[in-house]
This record gives C-alpha cells, sequence and structure tokens, in this order.
C-alpha cells in the first residue's frame, strides 16, 4: 500500500498514534477479509463487502494524512 511513501509510513507508524492505529486497523480488516472469503472464519458476502468499505475509508484516511505529512516536510 502506498509504495511511493514507504519511508514516511514508517516514520509515521512510530510518531503518530493516531495514523499507527489506521494503519493497524486497516491491516487487521485486510486479514479479516481475507479469513472470511478463505473460508477460515465465517462471513456473510454483505459482511466481506461491508468491511471492505471500512477498510476504502480506512485507506482513504490513511491517505490523507500522506499526503498531509508529505507536503509539511
Amino acid at each position: 500500500m502506498f509504495p511511493e511513501y514507504r519511508d514516511l509510513i514508517s516514520k509515521l507508524k512510530t510518531t503518530d498514534t493516531h495514523f499507527a492505529r489506521l494503519f493497524d486497523k486497516h491491516n487487521e480488516l485486510d486479514e479479516r477479509i481475507q479469513r472470511m472469503e478463505q473460508g477460515i472464519e465465517p462471513g456473510t458476502h454483505e459482511q466481506i463487502e461491508t468491511l471492505k468499505k471500512e477498510k476504502l475509508l480506512l485507506k482513504d484516511q490513511l491517505y490523507d494524512v500522506l499526503r498531509k505529512a508529505a507536503a509539511a516536510t
């Protein structure tokens, strides 16, 4: 996710608690969606779609933080 911001992501994960929380939540959702799609964890199609929308919202928020941080440097 966002390879062009790899260094900034590493920095923000240790210096910005809000960013770190968003990043961790995004990864948790990604793992949960994968488990549901693989049948490891129960989940309906609707639940998976809802989680995907939540994950996309988090990704948008992460990108916004990254853009602002990059512009500030």
